[in-house]
């Protein structure tokens, strides 16, 4: 392939892919590999650092501060109202492979009738029978290809191994009290249970769209281009034509797209190029100093996943969280590998319904052998964890009510945007996370695990009851890092992209990344990420 280091800008070609995230990096190899002369163009840089390929140094990542800001754009939210006016991180990541080389890798399609909902609402092509082939195409499962999983991917997905006791204990609590099944793979025929959890790692090595898609594919015809910001997409006569960036010595200039240019920037980058481009709320363009192209509903529809985590002190958890430990954790995988730093640190995850759920499950568990710094991660210090060997489990509200807004700061590129989620705006996704946290003890005090649970560390006995719970549950409800929305795939008005992903009212451009998404997934959003690239690539290619 072309080079994945800092080089002088091609100046032309057929498409120019903004962003080599877990979309962009899918599209512009599914492209260049069709023939097609293609320029990735990524702010970033390389992601050839073992803190991004060895799997289990994430947890290093975002907790080191001075590492974090290698790797991560450094966004936070406005002043969430209902949350304590907390800035809440919006953890991006700034790096090849994008949000996806600091995931915790979790590979989750989400349920079958999220994409149905979206064929429902007039997104003609991306019912789940639709999307299936991409799903089957970009992944590697590690029992080979079946009806529901591929076997021939770039993305090499694999169970988690080594799995503690304490984990498989609180799987089959949690089955009994919630009455569900422990499945095999809820990336198959049904996703409603508790399960090993299934990663995009092997061998100790991350397997972001950079590793599985850039990695040794020999293709001449695509430019990946490191360390470059792109100000604005540059359109003529209602047709975007290129892009204008702007490198780190600020010189600018313009690349120019003969077919094609598409956005992969995620779902903040997107929409604030968009709005940087002319194209979004007409009201908000002017007030900010931006001519109006077109305009559309872009910055709307932001919509995020929430967790709160809950520590028990279980020596069975084996983890502890203290430098020693880490530090000979990390030699041991250096020398001769098979640690926990060579996999993710999540061991288990649940899929069930709460007591009001409709016809699919509404809440979402992860649990993982660590203790978790509380009551949250907002200040962008070095957070302290429970030294003593935890489990953390953590429910989460997988289908949000609430719904908030990207806007500009400024017309300047370089300047951080609004980000406003709305956490909890909705009273609906208060209750929903608490019928989780009850759920959660409820399995924690099963006769099963009598003995083995030396008590609860957060929140603790001071929120004994529901109420108390919901009073404290604005300072540690905390995000799961899964934005979507904010350039919305539809129909009507509301709608920011058709279902081919082409920019309503602009020509020759389109969106594809987890931004388009009308409504979120059912889970972690890296795997359909890495669909949508795939299946932008067969929307464009035909």
């Amino acid at each position: 392939m072309g080079q994945r280091s800092k080089r002088a800008m091609p100046g032309e070609a057929d498409y120019v892919v903004v962003g080599a995230g877990s979309a962009g990096c899918v599209l512009a190899a599914r492209l260049a590999g069709s023939g097609a002369r293609v320029v990735l163009i990524e702010a970033g840089g390389s992601d050839r650092t073992t803190l991004v390929r060895k799997p289990g140094l994430i947890a290093a990542v975002h907790s080191v501060p001075q590492l974090k800001a290698r790797l991560d754009w450094g966004y936070y939210s406005v002043p969430q109202s209902d949350a304590l006016e907390r800035k809440i991180p919006q953890t991006r990541g700034k790096v090849l492979g994008g949000s996806g080389s600091v995931n915790g890798m979790l590979f989750v399609r989400g349920n079958a009738a999220n994409y149905d909902s979206w064929a429902a609402e007039g997104c003609d092509g991306w019912s789940y029978a639709d999307v299936l082939p991409s799903f089957k195409k970009l992944e590697s499962w590690e029992e080979g290809e079946t009806e529901f999983r591929g076997g021939a991917g770039p993305i090499k997905v694999r169970r988690q191994t080594d799995v503690t006791t304490a984990t498989l204990g609180f799987m089959e609590a949690f089955a009994d009290t919630a009455g569900v099944k422990v499945l095999d793979d809820y990336n198959g025929e049904s996703q409603e249970g508790i399960a090993i959890v299934q990663q995009s790692a092997h061998d100790g090595l991350r397997y972001s769209s950079s590793v599985g898609y850039l990695d040794d594919h020999g293709m001449a015809q695509l430019d990946v281009v490191t360390g470059v910001t792109v100000a604005r997409v540059v359109l003529e006569k209602g047709r975007a034509v290129g892009v204008e960036v702007v490198g780190e010595d600020g010189v600018r200039q313009v690349v120019r797209a003969t077919r094609e240019v598409v956005l992969c920037a995620g779902v903040f980058g997107s929409a604030q190029l968009l709005q940087l481009s002319g194209i979004g709320p007409a009201e908000h363009l002017r007030s900010v100093g931006v001519e109006v192209v077109q305009d559309l509903p872009v910055g709307d529809n932001l919509h995020d996943h929430l967790f709160v985590p809950m520590c028990f002190l279980m020596p069975e958890a084996r983890n502890k969280g203290t430098a020693p430990y880490f530090a000979r954790g990390f030699v041991k995988e250096m020398t001769r590998g098979g640690t926990w730093v060579g996999r993710t640190v999540f061991e288990s995850v649940g899929f069930v319904r709460s007591p009001n759920a409709g016809s699919v499950p509404d809440l979402q568990i992860h649990v993982l052998p660590w203790s978790y710094p509380g009551p949250n991660q907002d200040a962008p210090i070095r957070h302290k964890a429970d030294p003593r060997r935890t489990l953390t489990v953590m429910p989460t509200l997988i289908y949000p009510h609430s719904r908030g807004t990207l806007r500009l700061a400024s017309a300047d590129p370089l300047a951080a945007p609004l980000i406003d989620p709305a956490y909890l705006r909705e009273p609906a996704d208060t209750q929903l996370l608490l019928d989780g946290m009850e759920m959660v003890r409820e399995a924690m005090a099963h006769r099963s695990l009598s003995g083995r649970v030396q008590g609860e560390s957060s929140p603790g006995t001071a929120y004994a009851n529901r109420a108390a719970l919901a009073a404290e549950l604005p300072n540690r409800a905390t995000t799961v890092y899964h934005p979507v929305g904010t350039c919305r795939m539809g129909v009507d008005e509301r709608a920011v992209v058709d279902p081919a992903l082409r920019v309503r009212g602009v020509e020759g451009l389109r969106v594809a990344d987890a931004s388009i998404m009308p409504s979120i997934v059912g889970g972690n959003t890296n795997a359909a990420a890495l669909m949508i690239g795939e299946h932008a690539a067969g929307l464009i290619l035909g």
